[in-house]
């Protein structure tokens, strides 16, 4: 079920922004990853169904400069911390005030922030995310940066190529994300010791693209650890990973 309905709801600086929903119950907010989708990280592989399936409303945005969200070119709107900016902005638009919140990726690196600026869900979920990409949100940037600036140079086979090949496939803009790169904030472990929020870490038992996921649960109060099989983009295509998040938001 890849056909959900498109929702609008504005950023704080106007721009169009959308989600999709599936399910009936407990509020749940859904964040992917850069350079996917809402569908293509939560729909696709059946995670949304396994989640609606056990109770919950399952709210999936499109981040800015991805899916069918608005995708302006102008650095200004960039700012840093811009995607919490937009994850609050959807809470307010739907009036969420008993909910949980979770993400994938730079999702999960998303949903860090909010709780860093005082986002009250009842339980969040980090996936595949390790403490390096929180502490150091720009360290892969230069990674992406090479991707998006020299496209259709890369190698057969080679990590670039696969990137640069998934963004082809979801109609990526890389101007809009490039200049997404420099809206990335750190967030000191200081900070991190300061999120109570009960937490699931969970990451492919072969992901180590942003660092040591267990590091990160370690460093997070109230968090626990979980593995499911893959690395960091083949994890979130099996059904374990939407199974670890429903197990987790049961306990």
């Amino acid at each position: 079920m890849t056909d959900l309905p498109v929702r609008h709801f504005q950023g704080r600086d106007g721009v169009d922004l959308v989600y999709r929903e599936m399910g009936e119950g407990r509020p749940l907010v859904l964040i992917h990853g850069y350079f996917s989708t809402a569908t293509v990280n939560w729909i696709r592989y059946g995670h949304a169904e396994t989640l609606a399936a056990r109770g919950h409303r399952v709210i999936m945005p499109d981040l800015r400069a991805h899916g069918d969200s608005g995708k302006p070119h102008d650095p200004a709107a960039y700012p840093p911390d811009v995607l919490a900016d937009d994850g609050f902005a959807l809470i307010e638009a739907l009036g969420l005030t008993d909910y949980d919140l979770g993400g994938y990726s730079l999702g999960a690196r998303t949903v860090v922030r909010m709780l860093a600026r005082g986002a009250t869900p009842a339980r969040a979920v980090i996936g595949g995310m390790g403490l390096d990409g929180i502490v150091d949100a720009g360290g892969r940037s230069d990674h992406f940066r090479r991707i998006l600036t020299n496209l259709g140079t890369f190698e057969r086979g080679t990590a670039e190529w696969r990137a640069e090949a998934f963004l082809k496939t979801v109609g990526g803009d890389p101007v809009a994300l490039l200049r997404l790169l420099d809206s990335f904030v750190d967030t000191p472990r200081e900070d991190l010791a300061r999120i109570t929020v009960p937490t699931l870490v969970v990451a492919g038992e072969k992901d180590h693209d942003n660092g040591s996921a267990q590091a990160l649960a370690d460093v997070l109060p109230n968090a626990r650890y979980a593995e499911v099989p893959g690395e960091h983009m083949s994890a979130v295509t099996k059904r374990d990973l939407g199974i670890a998040i429903a197990d987790f938001l049961a306990s």
